[in-house]
């Protein structure tokens, strides 16, 4: 089969795309052949070597993938060849471990492009447990958009923000892959939102996606814009995906006993603020990571409903992974990108 492999850590130019060994279903798992596969900018940092210092190589990346069952392992009942499978972004290795929750704090969970191979291939083994059918109605490369984005999403805001319907949360970056989804979840939540740009067209994207505040922080300060949109009071959540100096003035721009959850670092991993902002009105600092399946499951109702849209900027073929790198790399996708692994 054909997979985008790394042998090392690099540039853009050390994803390779090869033939390699199809895989074969263990007892208790399915082979799923991957129609298509997101592309998350974790993967950019993992091809670079910002997240783990060491890779078994050769490594496939990628944790999105929307696939058909071809052949299943020995023991597996309730599927069938050629139907259609949503793969979980990150399950535990041990069936035993599936009821532990948060489901990252079991010892044997593990994400897809990161801990195990990866979405970017042709074929795919996957425990069975950690399939979800594919209920959507939607095309291949508009579901592969989801499971990440939209299940981590759920899980920010629902699980570790706490976000209520009424709640005026700050979302940043909101015309890229996570934070696009984020505004929907939120929206979906029934809370009011606002988001950070850093172009007035980006800003026009996020409008459609239901942001009742679009700050242009090339512009504008969205600590002065927040408050004056909450009443002086400031956001009751921020989600920050982006880390760096944004991160200190996102605790700047949350009320007090707010919750400022910390999500990514696009924008730096090292953090300095005063920490008197934050325990002199109570602020909390939280950290999320990854995903439980009923994120995931419930991000996947409010798409069947109709409330949350499948974000897709354009499609690869998977031969092409690298220049899709290189856009996610440098800002140039609005939403999410998908590869087409039978895509020539």
């Amino acid at each position: 089969m054909k997979a985008t492999v790394i042998h090392e850590f690099g540039d853009f130019d050390v994803l390779k795309h090869e033939d390699i060994e199809q895989p074969s279903p263990k007892p208790g798992h399915v082979l799923i052949k991957v129609l298509a596969a997101g592309v998350e900018r974790l993967d950019h940092y993992i091809r670079e070597g910002s997240i783990v210092p060491e890779l078994p190589f050769p490594h496939i990346l990628g944790a999105d993938a929307v696939g058909e069952v071809a052949e299943l392992g020995e023991g597996v009942t309730g599927f069938e060849i050629g139907e259609r499978e949503i793969v979980a972004p990150g399950y535990p290795q041990e069936e035993d471990e599936t009821d532990i929750r948060p489901a990252v704090t079991a010892p044997s969970f593990a994400l897809p492009g990161l801990h195990i191979s990866g979405t970017y291939a042709q074929f795919m083994e996957v425990p069975a447990y950690a399939l979800v059918k594919d209920e959507t109605g939607l095309k291949p490369e508009e579901v592969a958009t989801l499971p990440v984005s939209l299940a981590t999403a759920v899980h920010a805001l629902k699980q570790i923000g706490e976000v209520k319907a009424g709640d005026k949360v700050l979302i940043h970056a909101g015309a890229s892959g996570s934070g696009s989804m984020q505004i929907q979840v939120a929206k979906a939540m029934g809370a009011d939102v606002a988001t950070t740009v850093r172009s007035d067209a980006k800003g026009e994207f996020a409008k459609t996606l239901g942001a009742d505040l679009v700050i242009n922080t090339r512009k504008e300060d969205f600590v002065e814009q927040v408050k004056e949109w909450s009443g002086g009071l400031g956001a009751d959540v921020v989600i920050d995906n982006l880390g760096g100096d944004v991160l200190s003035k996102s605790i700047d721009a949350v009320k007090p006993l707010g919750v400022v959850v910390a999500f990514g670092f696009a924008a730096g991993t090292e953090v300095t603020f005063d920490v008197r902002n934050l325990f002199f009105s109570q602020k909390q600092l939280r950290g999320s990571m990854a995903s439980d399946m009923e994120d995931l499951e419930w991000g996947l109702e409010q798409v069947r409903a109709g409330r949350i849209k499948p974000l897709l900027d354009h499609t690869l073929p998977l031969s092409k992974a690298a220049e899709a790198h290189r856009l996610i790399a440098n800002n140039e996708v609005t939403g999410n990108l998908v590869l087409l692994p039978w895509a020539e």
